[in-house]
């Protein structure tokens, strides 16, 4: 009996894949827990319709990954169907490393970066389907000598960033993020081993990185959203530090364990399974009972931020070109101890600030390569400079209450 099934995809319509080993790893616990892991971490507080979740992404990354796949055939570029198997492999699995909410509680509950767990999973994963992730892992790692494999799966053109921005703009009812994704892949090509863009695409390169850009700072670093994820992030600093001080607190089994126990790159490396198991148990469902059971808590910061999460009751967020000066945040500090009656130490919790950036796109490395007509290769900056911006941009934040 075929295991192959048709995925009913709102962007795509219907897709399905030409690997069982798809199917079965799809079919596998760890994947499927992504059903329960948000795309967008707390952004459904400023765009309602984005409740998509890192399966879908994981699915719609893989199909496109396999259309583009399927355009360098066509091209006679050299690709087994091994090959082939294992690039959909591993833009497959390129996320099943993410923590509840995605990035929002990256390095809150394991001081590991998403992609280190996601090859770990790789790793177990590989040993009970007998090594026949090992390709897909060289591929994933950048290990294996078709280079242009690793750069559908990671690069400042892959099949992540594009899935991502036209799911996104489609969940979030952003036009901006819309992009030519037919078009990009259509003209996908490759040189020296090397993912090119042919010189009739360039534009559509440009709407890319343009739409990401801005899909950046209206929707991904939007201060609503960014000021709800930084609060949850507070809240769970504080669980950690009342559960470390012997406070009976009740959560999830899989959450105490990482309370319990400061897991780095070290300690997955030495007790992978038993970390990543405790892993796959947690999603977003343990963080949402988590802020509920917060809600009515005797201690005041667990009860405050919980409420005000659950409630939307989110903190007033500032940004600022350059570094708030010292003595502001502490004259906010003092008006926030005034306004809630709060100890100062406990104002660590309330008071939020830092910084964030972004940079649209880079040239110090892995640059988009055009195709030129006569058989030359440029990088898109040197032929669009007036329509890339390379410039890294920082926004400092500052976040608090509202008094």
């Amino acid at each position: 009996m075929s295991k192959k099934k048709l995925f009913n995809d709102p962007i795509y319509g219907l897709i399905s894949f030409p690997f069982e080993i798809i199917y079965d790893l799809i079919a596998h616990p760890y994947f499927q827990r992504l059903r329960r892991i948000s795309q967008m971490g707390m952004s459904d507080m400023v765009y309602p319709g984005a409740r998509h979740t890192r399966f879908q992404h994981a699915l719609g990354a893989t199909h496109l990954t396999l259309r583009a796949l399927n355009v360098l055939l066509s091209k006679n570029i050299n690709i087994t169907k091994e090959e082939k198997e294992a690039t959909c492999i591993s833009i497959l699995l390129h996320d099943i490393g993410h923590g509840p909410f995605s990035h929002t509680l990256e390095n809150t509950i394991l001081d590991i970066h998403h992609e280190d767990i996601s090859v770990k999973f790789m790793e177990v994963l590989n040993e009970e389907f007998d090594g026949r992730l090992s390709l897909a892992l060289s591929i994933y790692k950048n290990d294996y000598p078709k280079k242009f494999l690793h750069q559908l799966v990671s690069s400042q053109l892959d099949m992540d960033r594009m899935d991502y921005l036209i799911r996104d703009s489609y969940f979030t009812g952003v036009a901006e993020g819309v992009i030519g994704y037919d078009r990009i892949i259509s003209m996908l090509h490759v040189s020296e081993n090397e993912l090119v863009i042919e010189e009739k695409g360039i534009h559509s390169v440009e709407k890319f990185l343009v739409s990401r850009r801005i899909m950046y700072w209206q929707v991904y670093l939007h201060k609503t959203s960014l000021a709800a994820e930084r609060m949850l992030i507070k809240l769970f600093h504080r669980v950690r530090d009342l559960y470390q001080q012997g406070e009976k607190l009740d959560l999830p089994k899989s959450l105490k364990f990482f309370l319990e126990n400061r897991i780095g790159k070290s300690e997955l490396m030495n007790s992978p399974r038993e970390i990543l198991n405790h892993f796959s148990g947690l999603d977003d469902i343990d963080i949402w009972t988590t802020i509920k059971k917060c809600s009515g808590n005797q201690d005041f910061i667990l009860n405050y931020l919980s409420s005000c999460i659950l409630e939307r009751k989110l903190f007033k967020i500032i940004f600022s070109d350059t570094a708030f000066d010292s003595d502001f945040i502490e004259e906010t500090r003092q008006k926030i101890v005034a306004h809630l009656n709060v100890d100062k130490d406990h104002s660590k919790y309330l008071l939020i600030h830092g910084k964030e950036s972004n940079q649209a796109y880079t040239t110090r490395k892995d640059e988009i390569i055009i195709l030129n007509n006569n058989g030359s290769v440029s990088s898109i900056s040197d032929m669009a400079e007036k329509f890339i911006n390379t410039n890294l941009i920082i926004k400092y934040f500052l976040c608090y209450p509202r008094y």
